[in-house]
């Protein structure tokens, strides 16, 4: 005998709805065209300046632009409901735009890196003027795009992949700005590559750690902050319940989780609709934020018939 737990309100928690992914849709549309004008405002900028570091932040933007097209042609597929040949629609198109930008970025980062050592020891011209200028319309851009995207990051991998974006254009463009205090100050344009260096050091560990997460979404791992071992002993204290088995935790998006597993119960429970034990099981997955489930319930001589995959 086995069931399925649907989420009370299944809009709400992106299984075929439209609601939850409209305002993530204007928040990257807004990104974007941001994101885009700025780009062409600090090649221009890098080109005639001569700043390598504002150069570095025009790849990074270009980059963003490029990923954020990516996360807005993700985000409007993801909306698209559940079908027969679908089933859990198509939320993981987002996951893998987040596998896109995080790749992009860690690209972009090397290329940075590669050109920012190249540069030492050498001195070059650079219009410390256009350089600070271009760098403060990015900084406020930039700002003005990281609240957009912020009030969804936390719900969405895709969103928070753009978000990474921008909120390392901030940095970039207060490095940046810095830079060209310093320059013009001082003259020491050394300080031009050692922004640079500075962009590097921040953006590599989130890009690759945003990597990570939506390799261990594709990979169907189990999602963050969830111990299997604690969803299993929390269903054997379900009453009636005799054994746990073919326990399986993962999420499409990285961030809905969902269960399935087998609950051995008496054999004289499984007639009457699992004695209670359905109802009780899924109560406990909910708290731990599962609202989606499939359990199967079964007598304890079945699993000798069965090939057990699952802890």
């Amino acid at each position: 005998m086995s069931t399925h737990a649907h989420p009370r309100d299944a809009h709400e928690h992106g299984l075929g709805g439209t609601h939850a992914t409209s305002a993530p849709l204007r928040a990257l549309a807004v990104a974007f065209g941001i994101t885009a004008t700025v780009f062409l405002a600090e090649l221009v900028g890098g080109l005639v300046s001569g700043s390598l570091a504002l150069l570095s932040d025009a790849m990074h933007m270009l980059s963003d632009a490029a990923g954020l097209i990516i996360a807005l042609l993700a985000a409007m597929v993801g909306k698209k409901a559940t079908s027969r040949s679908a089933t859990f629609g198509y939320r993981r198109v987002e996951v893998l735009a987040a596998m896109v930008n995080a790749l992009a970025v860690t690209g972009v980062v090397v290329w940075i890196l590669i050109r920012a050592v190249g540069r030492f020891g050498h001195d070059h011209e650079i219009d410390t003027t256009l350089m600070l200028g271009v760098a403060v319309i990015g900084l406020v851009a930039n700002a003005l795009s990281a609240w957009v995207l912020s009030r969804h990051a936390s719900d969405n991998l895709n969103i928070r992949g753009a978000f990474l974006h921008v909120l390392a254009d901030m940095l970039g463009s207060v490095a940046v700005i810095i830079a060209a205090l310093v320059i013009r100050f001082t003259g020491w344009t050394m300080a031009d590559t050692i922004a640079s260096l500075a962009i590097v050091a921040f953006v590599l560990p989130r890009s690759l750690t945003l990597l990570w997460q939506t390799v261990e979404v594709l990979l169907e791992r189990v999602p963050r902050g969830m111990d299997t071992r604690e969803v299993v002993e929390a269903l054997r204290g379900v009453r009636g319940v005799l054994a746990v088995h073919d326990m399986h935790l993962w999420s499409t998006d990285g961030v809905t989780p969902l269960a399935t597993c087998h609950l051995v119960v008496d054999e004289s429970c499984v007639p009457a609709a699992g004695c209670g034990v359905l109802g009780d099981a899924q109560e406990v997955l909910r708290g731990f934020g599962i609202e989606h489930s499939t359990i199967q319930l079964e007598h304890p001589g079945h699993v000798d018939s069965e090939e057990v995959c699952g802890p």
